[in-house]
């Protein structure tokens, strides 16, 4: 497996009053790794026009295979339920156009947040899978003309679960769309990490990096930067290797499924970023080795 980091991780030091996204390349090479994945919004940039987007995408992109650094995933917002659907599957199109300029692989967008509390009735994941399946098959045949394969994160508590991913994947069956399998967020659903990612990782195109301390919710708030899961546990973004996911086991069930890709380290503690991506780098590799 190869090691990079999502610029993500970087928090504020992608903005352009601090090291900006080139700066954070830079940075990423520095630390030893290799590829890079890039979320839309990155550094807080916004744009009038899509031609700008594009612009500013293949800039980027050129930059980063400058250093040595592949950009590897795209990684976009989009909820197929709470917005106009044929709207919605439009606009992440045109996203892949963005993937695209980068040079990215692939580009991983989302599904939905979830229904809104409105809707008493009828708001399973099964209920809204036929819709899902239709949005990220027009995404990924769309994308598959680029060149950029398609994904789905298991986060966002609605389609967490591995039994919902493997589900989704298989709903829209198609060679171009599978899984980022996060080997952290599963803590977010409650479900044995190591356990999800044997179910998900046959499905795997591309893999991300997170740690979390875990604790139970019956015991009191931690405080600052904790955040509940589904079922009212406590989680706090940790150093790879420093929480209580168990990253290891998790490595070893891709392995086994044959995964050979990037492994994307996303880190979403308290600690300095370029600090917490430094020891989870050296800890990463550790781990893989």
């Amino acid at each position: 497996m190869k090691i990079g980091v999502s610029l993500y991780s970087f928090h504020n030091y992608a903005k352009p009053d601090s090291l900006g996204v080139k700066g954070c390349i830079d940075k990423v090479k520095e630390l030893g790794g290799e590829g890079i994945d890039i979320t839309d919004g990155v550094g807080g940039m916004t744009f009038e026009t899509h031609a700008q987007y594009l612009a500013f995408a293949k800039d980027i992109g050129e930059y980063s295979r400058q250093v040595g650094i592949q950009p590897v995933c795209f990684c976009v917002g989009a909820d197929f339920i709470n917005r106009p659907l044929e709207q919605e599957i439009e606009r992440v199109k045109r996203l892949s156009e963005v993937a695209a300029a980068y040079g990215c692989q692939m580009m991983r967008h989302d599904a939905t947040s979830g229904y809104p509390s409105t809707v008493k009735y009828n708001r399973s994941f099964d209920c809204v899978l036929p819709t899902l399946a239709k949005a990220y098959r027009a995404v990924t045949e769309y994308a598959e003309m680029l060149g950029i394969k398609t994904c789905v994160e298991n986060h966002g508590f609605f389609v967490q679960d591995p039994d919902r991913v493997e589900k989704l994947i298989n709903a829209v069956g198609h060679p171009n769309f599978g899984a980022l399998v996060d080997i952290g967020n599963f803590s977010c659903a409650d479900v044995d990490n190591a356990y999800a990612v044997g179910i998900t990782a046959p499905y795997a195109f591309h893999a991300h990096a997170k740690d979390f301390h875990i604790k139970d919710g019956s015991l009191d708030y931690p405080g600052e930067g904790f955040f509940q899961t589904r079922a009212g546990n406590y989680l706090r973004g940790a150093i790879i290797g420093h929480g209580d996911v168990p990253v290891r086991k998790c490595i070893n069930a891709l392995k086994r499924a044959g995964y050979d890709g990037y492994l994307m380290i996303e880190f979403e503690g308290m600690e300095d970023p370029i600090r917490g991506i430094s020891v989870g780098i050296s800890n990463l590799r550790r781990f893989i080795q």
